[in-house]
């Protein structure tokens, strides 16, 4: 019976599967995609993971999962008809990297918080990087970066997020939180700076806060973008510091402003008024009950 089947056997079951559907006489569509045309599904299939985390749906939770696995399976078996690689490989790699970066559990190293795991990850992820660069430096002979290997692909937080972990774990680090508080301060400075240099706005209206309705020269708005940039840069390393991981931090500030917004809509319709046909003053009043309204 399905039911008294090993976790082994029913991950056999979906290899065998997906490897039938890609099969001659399989599944049309299956048949066609590519690890490009994959792609697009495994990062929908992502978000659909954290939603479903987010929204705490412990029954719509495992069939995300197995959404996301069946990219894997996915992306294996393309591989396993040209020859690249198989399943068995995947797991294989994953077990290895599993035992080999857990040595406090597996081996005689020690790691009492998660901290210290943390930190012995990202060593043994630099020692295992400076064994793969021996001998593949570049034409002058020097060794690959140490960031080499972080995706440009990934989300710009998290990209932010995975290179400031992997330059501290080289000891390029703030001594102190405060420092980047400071930090901090300065990139704030830094852009006003820049700020002042704007075109004066356009007269008052009832254009959107923040609106500009005047063309800003390119190389200021290239500098403003830097700027920015470096602000969000120096809050991801103060997430990073605090162990906070600033994506899913985002993630629940959208959902709060998303929340007290829609109440705020709500509490106009009850009034049969649109948002924009109250004043801000009217506006701010709403979101502040907004804020004390228990969800």
């Amino acid at each position: 019976m399905a039911g008294k089947e090993s976790t082994g056997a029913k991950f056999e079951r979906a290899v065998n599967i997906m490897a039938r559907l890609r099969a001659p006489g399989g599944c049309p569509w299956d048949c066609e995609q590519s690890f490009d045309t994959i792609k697009p599904y495994t990062l929908e299939e992502t978000y659909e993971v954290f939603e479903a985390i987010d929204n705490r749906d412990w029954n719509e939770l495992p069939g995300e999962l197995g959404d996301l696995l069946l990219q894997v399976l996915f992306y294996a078996e393309i591989a396993r008809e040209a020859g690249y690689f198989s399943i068995n490989d995947v797991l294989d790699r994953l077990s290895t990297k599993l035992v080999d970066r857990h040595p406090h559990v597996f081996g005689d190293v020690e790691a009492k918080t998660a901290h210290e795991v943390v930190k012995n990850w990202e060593r043994l992820k630099a020692e295992e990087k400076s064994k793969r660069s021996a001998g593949m430096g570049d034409r002058n002979g020097n060794l690959e970066s140490i960031l080499r290997g972080i995706s440009h692909a990934m989300p710009a937080l998290l990209e932010a997020l995975k290179i400031s972990k992997r330059v501290a774990g080289v000891g390029f680090e703030w001594p102190a939180i405060e420092d980047l508080f400071s930090k901090l301060d300065e990139e704030v400075h830094e852009l006003r700076a820049n700020l002042v240099k704007l075109p004066a706005p356009p007269a008052p209206g009832r254009a959107t806060a923040g609106a500009r309705g005047h063309k800003i020269p390119e190389e200021l708005q290239s500098q403003i973008e830097d700027e920015v940039g470096d602000l969000f840069f120096t809050v991801v390393n103060i997430a990073r510091y605090l162990n906070v991981d600033p994506e899913q931090s985002l993630r629940r500030t959208n959902r709060k402003f998303r929340d007290r917004f829609e109440s705020m809509e709500a509490a106009a319709r009850s009034k049969d008024k649109r948002l924009e046909e109250l004043t801000l003053e009217e506006m701010e009043e709403l979101w502040q009950r907004s804020k004390s309204t228990p969800k």
